[in-house]
């Protein structure tokens, strides 16, 4: 029916009960006091007994018809005396009670949207790939990188052949992905003017990094062999493809990748959420 006022909230009911310690006696003390022996249901030997016939009660007076022995079991429950709380009594709820969806058990816990996942995560699918020659390009030519040597790879899920990282069935998410590579041109000191490096996510660009040198201005064998990186974290699909690009601009000479696979890395891993 209609009110007025806040919606209640949900009580859960239980009766109180007392054990007695019996004896050759007709007379015990109730712990709550009651109206008349109507109020509470007497068990002798787990037996019901028959109010007014069998006993009376009075306040905290418990009145026997007939003396108890020291062995016999008895108790009552107080029908007068309903305990209620809004919070569910102690064992009252348990794993079958909850509606919420997903793997119920003692490895996973209750989300806040209702749902049970599994706490922690070993952020897999993870892959790391270098190169292990020397890869020849082309002058101011964007190139895909031929990252063909798998150091470790959790999902079967890169290719050296293609080198790129597919997401597999079901691992959609947040990834981090970092790629570094190293070029070089050893004709002359400051042959290297601009260095690019690309990642593409499906064949187009998402991230990328680029350094320029200007020629002429300082010479040493590092400015032919500049080292360049470029990282970021990305939403991708089951399906979903990352491949590493570089573009390198020379004043003379082929640039190439240098052929030591400590200057060249492809790592990606998927985040816990």
């Amino acid at each position: 029916m209609p009110f007025i006022g806040n919606q209640p909230a949900l009580s859960y009911t239980s009766f109180a009960k007392q054990d007695f310690t019996t004896s050759a006696t007709t007379s015990y003390t109730l712990d709550q006091p009651v109206a008349n022996e109507n109020e509470i249901a007497l068990f002798i030997n787990f037996v019901r007994q028959e109010p007014t016939t069998a006993y009376t009660a009075s306040g905290t007076s418990l009145t026997l018809t007939s003396a108890t022995s020291a062995s016999d079991d008895m108790y009552c429950v107080f029908l007068g005396k309903a305990i209620q709380t809004v919070n569910p009594p102690n064992g009252s709820v348990g794993l079958s009670q909850l509606s919420a969806t997903g793997t119920k058990d003692s490895t996973t816990f209750l989300r806040g949207d209702n749902t049970f996942a599994t706490a922690g995560g070993d952020n897999t699918p993870a892959f790391s790939a270098t190169v292990s020659s020397t890869q020849s390009l082309s002058n101011a030519t964007e190139t895909l990188v031929q990252y063909n040597t798998e150091l470790y790879d959790t999902n079967s899920a890169y290719d050296t052949s293609t080198y790129k990282f597919t997401v597999p069935t079901g691992k959609g998410g947040k990834y981090f992905i970092t790629a570094s590579l190293k070029s070089y041109n050893a004709t002359v000191n400051n042959s290297i003017l601009e260095h690019k490096i690309i990642l593409k996510k499906n064949g187009t660009e998402i991230a990328k990094s680029d350094m320029r040198n200007a020629q002429g201005t300082s010479s040493g064998s590092t400015l032919h062999s500049p080292y360049i990186s470029v990282n970021g974290i990305f939403s991708l699909n089951a399906g979903d493809y990352i491949q590493c690009y570089t573009l390198v601009w020379v004043n003379s000479s082929t640039p190439s990748l240098t052929g030591n696979a400590l200057d060249h890395n492809f790592s990606g891993f998927k985040l816990v959420e």
